[in-house]
């Protein structure tokens, strides 16, 4: 049964501020009773609290975020170095889904790195299936570039079988293809998906002043602001088609 959820990435300041419990009584009292934990540090604090609100909130932990390798600047666990952690963590949240949240800087550089990239997390993939765990991959628009006429989301598909697929639907459309059409493409394989909308906002007042400065590197980074995430089927937003969020293997939550 498909579920609907948040992303805990979206109110990591809040998790900082009042701590896990309280945040998740708040989403709770909105009516979501599903959580997908991204850049929020798996310590014993707040795992404990992530219990606790399955315990009084009947909150459910959907999913857990991982990396191959430690982040650097913000908080996460990594398969090469807490594997032992991370599947500890997960069965004490009663979760049997992991997620890497994003491609590696290091696998961009080469189709060869990309796919030593997915083999590598096929391994991991299949070390977890033992332990009664999924690991999937979520996607933003840079899979959707094509080497050879493939798509780079392809070309992990086929070097890590054991592997499953996040589809967000914000970075689909970003990457320039149909949101329900990919979800349809890859609906064998895909068991969480992120329902985020675009809009396109506007340049402020104040880059045209950093531009007449000469500080073209500040203008950019307004510039590339400029496409916001939105709310979905907001007024002021690209608004996406009703999506076909069903899946075989899901027990997710779909954000």
């Amino acid at each position: 049964m498909a579920r609907i959820g948040v992303q805990a990435m979206m109110l990591r300041d809040s998790f900082a501020e009042v701590g896990a419990f309280e945040t998740l009584r708040k989403v709770s009292g909105l009516g979501y009773n599903a959580v997908e934990i991204s850049q929020i540090p798996m310590d014993e604090k707040n795992v404990g609290e992530l219990e606790k609100a399955q315990a009084e909130l009947g909150m459910d932990v959907a999913s857990l975020s991982v990396m191959m390798e430690k982040p650097v600047g913000r908080p996460g666990d990594s398969l090469k170095d807490d594997f032992e952690k991370i599947v500890a963590d997960a069965k004490r949240l009663d979760t049997n889904l992991l997620r890497i949240g994003m491609l590696p800087f290091p696998a961009m550089k080469s189709v060869e790195a990309l796919v030593d990239f997915a083999k590598e997390t096929n391994g991991y993939a299949e070390r977890l299936q033992d332990e009664g765990i999924s690991l999937y991959y979520h996607n933003h628009h840079i899979e959707f570039a094509k080497f050879n006429g493939k798509y780079l989301l392809d070309i992990i598909n086929e070097n890590s079988p054991a592997m499953g697929l996040e589809i967000d639907v914000h970075w689909v459309q970003r990457g320039g293809l149909d949101p329900v059409r990919t979800l349809d493409k890859y609906a064998g394989r895909t068991a969480m998906v992120h329902l985020k909308d675009y809009r396109i906002g506007m340049l402020p007042e104040s880059a045209f002043g950093l531009l007449e400065a000469g500080d073209f590197a500040g203008f950019m980074s307004d510039f590339k602001d400029v496409v916001q995430f939105a709310e979905v089927g907001g007024e002021t937003s690209t608004s996406l088609p009703s999506l076909n969020t069903r899946s075989p293997r899901a027990r997710s939550t779909s954000w």
